[in-house]
């Protein structure tokens, strides 16, 4: 599916010959760490179209109105933008069951960004992706059709996916050995880390080599900042 909207927003499938309509809303699922940003972003890279990210928390505010009038000027500049990529990140903060508590500041921000969803023109080629780890706590209105009707669960990375992740995070960094070697003999080392892990491992690993005063960073500091990083070392 996430290919298809790829398709779609590149120009490489014509869906409106067909009278189809290209998906408004995806819902990415999965525990904490696991890489839902990065592939969010990485869609907007491979479709070659601007990317709009943002915390649902940005949209929580005290003073009545501000929430929603943020979702607007989002919107309007993702429309201005289109073909565009939407990303809302941690959409339970404000995409919470409404009339369960007395904030009506935040059922009205919820019930903007309805509007926008269900606003878009059908020729505009604007996706809406939004991650969650607790798909369960949102309103049942985002997960109509047209919304977020689409899911797609985003668990652990395997060996060949942290691979793929540790390749991305591994990019301009100067390295002792080959990247492909390092990446691979990372992967295996790594089982059981998620992507957010692994962004912490090579950062890490760069600042180490920074704090020996070296010019690469060798094999020896990713071994340490796996080390610092599987036993939370600071």
């Amino acid at each position: 599916m996430l290919f298809h909207i790829i398709s779609c927003l590149r120009g490489d499938i014509n869906y409106k010959r067909l009278r189809a309509k290209l998906p408004r809303g995806v819902l990415l699922v999965g525990p904490p760490g696991t890489g839902k940003t990065l592939l969010a972003r990485a869609m907007a890279s491979e479709a070659g179209v601007p990317f709009f990210s943002i915390s649902a928390s940005e949209f929580v505010e005290l003073y009545v109105g501000t929430g929603a009038a943020r979702i607007r000027d989002l919107f309007k500049v993702a429309r201005k933008r289109a073909p565009s990529i939407i990303f809302i990140d941690e959409l339970d903060a404000v995409g919470g069951k409404r009339g369960r508590g007395s904030n009506s500041e935040d059922d009205r921000t919820l019930n903007q960004l309805l509007v926008e969803m269900d606003g878009f023109e059908l020729d505009k080629k604007v996706v809406v992706i939004a991650s969650t780890n607790r798909p369960e706590t949102l309103d049942p209105a985002l997960c109509r059709p047209g919304r977020f009707s689409r899911k797609v669960f985003v668990g652990q990375p395997d060996e060949e996916g942290r691979r793929k992740i540790l390749a991305v995070h591994f990019r301009g960094v100067p390295l002792e050995e080959d990247t492909s070697y390092i990446c691979n003999a990372v992967a295996s080392l790594t089982q059981g880390l998620v992507g957010a892990d692994l962004a912490n491992i090579v950062n890490e690993a760069t600042l180490l080599a920074a704090r020996r005063g070296g010019a690469i960073v060798l094999m020896e500091d990713i071994m340490e900042a796996i080390r610092r990083t599987k036993f939370e070392i600071n």
